[in-house]
């Protein structure tokens, strides 16, 4: 007979997030348990969360958290972003000791804005300037890694189960308006720190629950842009992916739902003239940025989030709703334990994005 650790969990990986429409601000506690309804769909080697709204004393500046393998690393960056930065507080980020996880890296916290000399001498947008700063970190200091680079945003992420992971950096002390969560379960890359989700880069962060056969495909066409793939993930890449289509070719969210999870050829002949003339030409145009295979994720962005399955529906994704406030999990239960009492749950077709943003007045 199989024991458990000696088979693997095709369905495996646990997503969900919670948003209020209205910009409430609450703790990550819910988040946390959540995912602890959830937790045979990990298996203990990696789980994070993403927070949003969580800084709000420094929202103007982007909010660097890394890893460092050593002292000699950390000096080594922060010797640069010292140079490319202005940086105004910096801290190590606080965690809480607990059996369960273990082998913790040097975990720092810087809040910063871009040198302006250095910035008006590269003649890139603010944004770009940072994003090339971060993959440039990650790719050539040695031991060092930006896991999280965004405004008034934050991620943790570490090798356990997620609740450990929330419970390791104390995320009941952090508010937020929006939460996203994962659980891992590793098919094809180890368990380690820099590759638990959420990936983020800017304020795009993703949880994914799945495995997409399309990684080398999607990974060429991207390092086509200046984008580096260093950790060999799936995930990793879808979320260069989304960063590519919003910030850099200005796509909608429902146009990128369009180009990762596109529909059928014969689904667009049957569409209006108007409909199949802008399908097509997103699917021929961003050909190499079609994602196969089994997936469900959480994309989170400054103001909202997306969430969306694979045109197939090979994994699950439940949503529901109470009054402002909107709820996603890989299973009902989890949707359930942060809100027993619902107004509606429903699970989404495969290929249909689900957005959900701040109202104007929040």
């Amino acid at each position: 007979m199989l024991k458990e650790g000696q088979f693997r969990n095709p369905s495996g990986c646990a997503i969900a997030a919670m948003i209020s429409k209205d910009g409430k601000r609450f703790n990550g506690q819910k988040i946390v348990d959540a995912m602890r309804t959830m937790h045979d769909r990990s298996n203990g080697l990696g789980g994070g969360f993403a927070g949003y709204g969580i800084y709000p004393e420094y929202a103007d500046y982007y909010a660097l958290h890394i890893f460092y393998d050593n002292e000699t690393s950390k000096n080594m960056c922060e010797e640069y972003i010292s140079k490319m930065f202005e940086i105004v507080s910096y801290s190590i980020i606080p965690t809480r000791k607990i059996e369960a996880i273990k082998n913790k890296p040097l975990i720092w916290r810087y809040f910063a804005k871009p040198n302006l000399n250095r910035l008006k001498d590269s003649e890139l947008d603010e944004m770009e300037y940072v994003a090339r700063i971060v993959t440039r970190i990650n790719t050539e200091i040695e031991g060092a890694y930006v896991f999280s680079s965004g405004k008034n945003m934050g991620v943790f992420k570490a090798v356990g189960f997620p609740e450990d992971v929330g419970e390791f950096f104390m995320l009941e002390t952090y508010e937020g308006y929006m939460w996203t969560a994962h659980g891992r379960y590793p098919t094809n890359t180890p368990g380690w720190w820099a590759g638990s989700h959420p990936f983020a880069l800017l304020d795009y962060s993703i949880v994914h629950n799945g495995e997409i056969s399309s990684y080398d495909a999607n990974r060429r066409y991207m390092e086509m842009f200046g984008y580096k793939c260093n950790l060999q993930t799936d995930t990793e890449v879808m979320c260069y992916i989304i960063d590519f289509l919003l910030r850099r070719e200005h796509l909608t969210l429902e146009e990128v739902a369009a180009v990762m999870a596109a529909p059928f050829w014969d689904e667009i002949d049957r569409m209006p003239e108007e409909l199949k003339e802008k399908y097509t030409f997103l699917r021929n145009t961003y050909a190499s940025l079609l994602v196969t295979g089994p997936f469900s994720i959480i994309v989170g962005f400054d103001g909202g989030l997306m969430a969306l399955n694979d045109r197939l529906k090979l994994r699950s994704l439940v949503v529901g709703y109470k009054d402002d406030m909107v709820y996603f999990g890989s299973e009902e239960c989890a949707i359930r334990s942060m809100e027993p009492n619902l107004d509606s749950v429903y699970s989404p077709r495969g290929g249909e994005p689900v957005v959900v943003t701040l109202r104007k007045e929040a």
